[in-house]
């Protein structure tokens, strides 16, 4: 264990714990809108970065390389098309949402079907939240951190017990980050993490390099490229864990969900201060996602040369920045491991406070007459996230039993929650004549056909295939179910909270972010460097 890495790591937190405290000491948290959306008061650079180290955990680290490591690069099709439905969310998703005034998701459901859909995607979404998002978040960055250091080695304790303790470690420090701060301390948290992970994506090639050819860089670069060239091809073959086509249909469906029906991504793109900064923050995290294959995924490519037979292939991360780095990096690497960790972890735990009092316990209160203090619901969002905390730091060690790889776990259990609520956001945009009783029809209808088919039935289909096929399926039972109903029509109420205007600039800029999305696929590919 490096004495300089675990100093620089403890320097580093630290830093950026005390860097926060001082943006957001002079406003106290003290109403709704402060703890859940920054009082609409970020610029675009604190939007951008929120998105971006929201999106980016230690999942990434981990399940992204650990699939490099045992695949192929296609797994960067993940981020890289999610660059398309970005755009298509600043262009048409973001607009809507400011236009109807809409604090969450579920908010924009009861604004577009009524309440009782409002209430039972709430309740969709903190399922999602508490099953899936936070415990998957716990894990990662405790398998990152136990990898890099190990810190419990000296007394003897197992793996398993490792994990355990890095876990509490992590959603103890990220509660009270969430539950002190709000938004706002999150928010900037992930702008000076974001300078950090840079850091490291400058960083990592050299000293990488560096050691796979044995102090010579030149000659490391050269392994890289010549050898194991299987592992640079990002365009995925039909046996390869992400196939190419499914790009076009459930990774698609799943990306656009992602980042323009996502709770805690949305938050952060409705915290701007205008429809135009949001457009432009929502920019800056796609050049972000672009720059991700080269920042994220190359330990896992020098893994493959330095590694033949790894037991557990989830190491594969923290192992080679452990075996390459300076102590000093390392330390700057787990703390912005640890600080990815807390930030996708602080905003679920923010996002499933939001849904919970906004959506359910104010309109519990309201509806049995008793006063919905400010003061109060702030209190009991509070509340709430430390009771969530602790669900999710008693499940997440557990993951460590899923049979597939983590980084499919994710996804795989995430299209059950994402895709349904999807569906019903994307036909309620299109179709202004399908009622409230098609959006709670479908909900239950594909997650119904979604147990069958995945649990029950053995189909031969990629589960993102059965995710776009399910979306199909269900559009067409809205769509029958909305024939019962001739006479609903949805008409938009408007309202003008924030600056509505666009960023005027954004088809030039969007036009090079998609001639960027596809150099990248083309140069990880056999026309490429592989």
């Amino acid at each position: 264990m490096n004495v300089l890495s675990i100093v620089s790591f403890l320097l580093i937190t630290g830093l950026v714990a005390v860097i926060s405290a001082i943006k957001t000491r002079k406003k106290k948290v003290q109403t709704t809108s402060g703890l859940f959306f920054a009082d609409h008061n970020n610029n675009f650079f604190i939007v951008g970065g929120a998105l971006l180290l929201s999106n980016i955990s230690a999942n990434q680290f981990i399940g992204e390389n650990e699939s490099i490591y045992t695949n192929n690069m296609s797994v960067i099709a993940w981020g890289v098309s999610s660059v398309l439905a970005m755009l298509l969310v600043a262009e048409f998703f973001l607009p809507i949402y400011f236009r109807t005034g809409a604090m969450t998701i579920p908010d924009y459901l009861g604004k577009r079907y009524d309440q009782s859909t409002k209430r039972l995607v709430s309740i969709i979404f903190l399922c999602s939240y508490i099953v899936n998002l936070l415990p998957a978040v716990l894990y990662g960055g405790a398998v990152a951190l136990t990898g890099m250091f190990n810190f419990l080695s000296p007394f003897g304790f197992s793996y398993w017990q490792n994990i355990w303790v890095m876990v509490w470690l992590i959603g103890l420090t990220g509660c009270a980050y969430s539950v002190l701060g709000g938004l706002r301390a999150i928010s900037i948290s992930d702008t000076v993490l974001s300078v950090g992970l840079l850091t490291i994506g400058i960083a990592f090639p050299y000293f990488g390099f560096k050691f796979l050819g044995n102090g010579d860089w030149f000659k490391g670069l050269h392994i890289l490229l010549s050898e194991n060239k299987e592992h640079l091809n990002a365009i995925g073959g039909p046996h390869d864990e992400i196939p190419l086509s499914t790009i076009f249909t459930g990774m698609f469906i799943m990306n656009l969900y992602y980042w323009g029906m996502e709770q805690f991504i949305v938050q952060q793109a409705l915290s701007a201060k205008s429809l135009s900064h949001s457009q432009k923050g929502m920019g800056l995290a796609c050049l972000g996602k672009l720059l991700c294959p080269f920042i994220i995924n190359i330990p896992g490519l020098v893994g493959t040369h330095l590694y033949k037979n790894l037991e557990n292939t989830a190491e594969v991360f923290p192992l080679v920045i452990k075996d390459t780095m300076p102590g000093i990096m390392i330390g700057l690497t787990a703390a912005v491991v640890l600080g990815a960790a807390i930030s996708t972890f602080n905003a679920g735990l923010n996002s499933s406070s939001t849904l919970f009092v906004l959506n359910l316990y104010k309109p519990w209160l309201e509806k049995r007459n008793k006063e919905a203090t400010e003061k109060h619901l702030v209190y009991t969002g509070r509340k709430f996230e430390i009771i969530v905390s602790g669900l999710a730091m008693f499940s997440a060690p557990f993951i460590i039993f899923s049979k597939a790889g983590f980084y499919t776990y994710l996804q795989q259990l995430g299209g059950m929650f994402c895709v349904p609520i999807f569906t019903i956001i994307l036909i309620g945009f299109v179709f202004k004549k399908v009622p409230p009783q098609a959006a709670k029809t479908g909900m239950i209808f594909f997650i119904l056909s979604y147990i069958f088919f995945n649990y029950v039935l053995d189909i031969k289909l990629h589960y993102l295939h059965m995710l776009a096929l399910l979306f199909i399926l269900t559009s067409f039972c809205m769509l029958l179910v909305s024939r019962y109903y001739p006479a609903y029509q949805y008409t938009e109420i408007k309202f003008e909270t924030v600056e509505l205007s666009p960023w005027k600039n954004r088809y030039w800029y969007f036009a090079l972010l998609i001639i960027g999305m596809i150099s990248i696929f083309i140069l990880f590919s056999k026309w490429g460097i592989a």
